[in-house]
């Protein structure tokens, strides 16, 4: 009769045949440490059942989950701060301009708008040939600026000079105004870029983080299927090994003498 190899369990000290556990060694790195942390005294050598490294594989996989959680939370905290820290609101450079803009802005605006156009050019040039040609021809008899037309020249010193300081004053508005835009700009681009930020620690910590722990999951579940096909085949053998040589013999007995 074939005699069994009996092992113990380092755990609650129960018999087992070898293809009923594993050793410790046998195990990877981080699963050896948590049922080295419950039990100090065990070593590589040491013999776990089935059913009790059932129970710790699970406890790994609680640990995992656990972890992945914590990450996940911290991630959200730190979005979260982030988010809150941001006080940026969408800006309008040309309404809020126009919130604060006076009566003389207003009119050095329309002032330089008006004189930077072919209406106000033409309308000059027409105003100036009829002046002088009032003066210089007196169809009525009531000229008042004849050659060489100081009054006019007079006219257009004083136009020059009044109209030069509104238009640098729209220049001001206009500088103003790209000086808001690029500062709205700055602040787009810094919260665009705090965004891509966080974008990519997500997914990193996605690809990093959950990847490895899957691929750990996936390890598991592949070392318990293959515990479980071993155990089925040792199994298997026991079955086939069951009936020893004298109960064959014996059975043959048996059978002869019914003849």
């Amino acid at each position: 009769m074939n005699r069994k190899r009996w092992v113990i369990d380092a755990i609650d000290g129960g018999k087992f045949l070898p293809s009923e556990g594993v050793f410790l060694y046998e195990l990877d790195e981080q699963l050896q440490l948590l049922i080295m942390d419950d039990h100090p005294g065990l070593d590589s050598t040491s013999f776990i059942s089935q059913e009790n490294l059932a129970k710790y594989r699970l406890n790994y996989l609680d640990e995992m989950i656990a972890n992945a959680k914590l990450k996940n939370e911290a991630i959200r905290d730190m979005i979260n701060d982030v988010s809150k820290n941001n006080n940026y609101a969408i800006l309008d450079v040309q309404e809020q301009l126009d919130s604060k803009i006076t009566f003389g802005q207003r009119l050095a605006d329309q002032v330089a708008r008006f004189g930077g156009t072919w209406t106000f050019i033409i309308a000059f040039v027409v105003f100036m040939a009829v002046w002088m040609a009032f003066n210089v021809f007196d169809p009525f008899g009531l000229a008042f600026d004849r050659y060489p037309f100081i009054l006019l020249n007079l006219a257009l010193s004083t136009i020059a000079a009044i109209q030069a300081p509104l238009i640098m004053m729209s220049q001001n508005r206009a500088s103003e105004y790209d000086r808001l835009q690029a500062k709205n700009d700055y602040q787009v681009n810094k919260t665009s870029e705090e965004g891509i930020r966080l974008l990519h620690s997500k997914i990193d910590h996605l690809v990093l983080q959950d990847q490895s722990d899957l691929l750990q999951i996936q390890k598991l579940q592949t070392e318990i299927l293959l515990s479980i096909t071993k155990q089925l085949n040792q199994m298997q053998i026991l079955e086939n090994d069951s009936i020893t040589p004298e109960a064959e013999e014996l059975i043959d007995r048996l059978h002869q003498n019914k003849k």
